[in-house]
């Protein structure tokens, strides 16, 4: 699909969901603020237009102020047969779950503000469609509504340094809870890229696609992460990585079929892309958890003596007996927090 079709298909898929949800900003007694509102302070891939925001990735973020005593989240789930799942946390509060299984979700506040609120991506499912609109999983925002008398406020200065993590389900959070491969066992707030960046208060970029490698296509339709990056979805464009302090690579474990020479030429093209977006990064390629093309990746770091790419030997960071797995691949929480521990002691000192 050329660039051209892809734009015109999101456009219209846009236009196609939007319908349903139309009559959100017919009344005059609420103030309407559109998802491209620069009030709005998004973390990770999310496609931006003035009739929506969109994201198919576990760890997105979204940060809001306002005025009054609620405010009700638009969504469009018109083409969504498994519904994500959010956060939303008010005024520093605990994190209230929700699923994104409807057009409105109300936000309540004690008092008259201001307040703020973050609403964070706990799970899109990965086993089904989140690349080719029309999507059946991922969060369509479509506005917010402030009660009447409420009004956005401005945010305090973003957060200069910027965190982007890239990988398969392990990056994506999938089974960190519990050992059955579903949303309500996934949570991308508790993988490690979630915790390095809160750590470091540096702003998130999570981007995790399960099943995917360099080579090996993910599951809901997503391409290899070489033609996945510098996309949110087919026909929506990234924001390119050019200004992140530090990208961290963990793919190569759904690459295991693929024989060396193969999986180098395709890892070293990555990298390539990589630095190509973004020169002044410091890139690390992780050893994937469970060994796979460890020796590979080493060699094409290696060989590309950039001192700003380095490769990160994760051996021994996870142990198979001492519960840091769910199942035999997917770290759970504590295994999270094991390598959040290590990257972040890694990290600290140069950023």
């Amino acid at each position: 699909m050329s660039g051209v079709d892809r734009r015109t298909s999101f456009a219209a898929a846009v236009g196609f969901l939007l319908a349903s949800s139309q009559p959100a900003f017919a009344s005059d007694a609420w103030t309407v603020v559109r998802p491209d509102d620069r009030r709005l302070v998004y973390e990770g891939h999310w496609g931006r237009t003035p009739e929506a925001a969109v994201t198919v990735n576990s760890g997105s973020r979204l940060r809001f102020r306002f005025t009054g005593g609620s405010v009700h989240a638009l969504f469009d789930v018109a083409s969504i047969t498994v519904p994500a799942q959010i956060y939303v946390s008010v005024d520093g509060g605990p994190k209230r779950l929700h699923a994104v299984d409807r057009g409105e979700l109300r936000i309540t506040a004690d008092g008259r503000g201001p307040h703020s609120v973050a609403i964070s991506v706990k799970d899109v499912f990965s086993r089904a469609n989140r690349w080719t609109p029309p999507l059946e999983t991922g969060v369509v925002l479509t506005g917010l509504r402030v009660d009447d008398g409420g009004r956005l406020l401005p945010q305090p200065t973003p957060i200069a340094r910027k965190l982007a993590f890239y990988g398969d389900s392990i990056t994506q959070g999938v089974m960190a809870l519990c050992e059955v491969n579903t949303s309500d066992c996934a949570d991308g707030t508790a993988a490690y890229p979630t915790l390095v960046a809160d750590a470091l208060r540096a702003s998130l970029t999570q981007v995790g696609f399960g099943r995917q490698g360099v080579i090996q296509t993910g599951n809901g339709g997503v391409p290899a992460a070489p033609d996945a990056y510098g996309w949110n979805h087919a026909g929506s464009r990234a924001d390119s990585d050019r200004r992140a302090d530090v990208i961290v690579v963990n793919q190569g474990t759904n690459d295991e079929a693929y024989g060396s020479a193969e999986f180098r030429t395709a890892y070293r093209a990555y990298l390539d892309k990589l630095r190509s977006a973004a020169p002044r990064a410091r890139i690390l390629a992780l050893r994937p958890f469970n060994g796979a093309h460890a020796n590979d990746i080493a060699a094409v770091v290696g060989e590309l003596a950039d001192p700003r790419t380095e490769f990160v030997d994760t051996t021994d960071w996870l142990s198979p007996t001492d519960g840091d797995f769910n199942g035999t691949v997917h770290p759970s929480a504590q295994g999270h927090r094991k390598v959040a521990t290590r990257l972040i002691a890694l990290l600290a000192k140069g950023f």
